[in-house]
């Protein structure tokens, strides 16, 4: 929660963790100061291969409108929204639709023939 304290943050990655298991949470002090700074949008235009943007149009750490800005200069970017909160598409019917989203993106993309 020091460095995702969105109000969904804490139950969001609880939600991910199999009962019972342990992980290690503790992060090194240079990634707050590094987090800032870590922009992948601002290059998303030089990416000339197929790219699709999963977006989750309610979220709280990666705000979707920001996202969709940087999607829309991708030359070959499509987007998927999802009615969503930032953790919601790794669990449950959103990440379903997600998975399916993302294989048939690359069914589309990479022949396998």
């Amino acid at each position: 929660t020091a460095l995702m304290t969105s109000h969904d943050a804490s139950s969001g990655v609880r939600a991910l963790i199999p009962e019972g298991a342990r992980y290690p949470k503790d992060v090194a002090a240079r990634v707050a100061l590094q987090i800032s700074t870590h922009v992948p949008g601002r290059r998303v235009k030089e990416v000339t291969c197929p790219i699709l943007f999963a977006v989750a149009e309610r979220d709280t750490v990666a705000p979707a409108t920001a996202t969709q800005k940087y999607a829309a200069t991708a030359p070959r970017g499509e987007v998927k929204l999802y009615d969503a909160g930032h953790f919601d598409i790794y669990v449950g019917d959103w990440f379903e639709r997600n998975v399916a989203d993302q294989i048939a993106f690359l069914r589309r993309h990479v022949p396998l023939s």
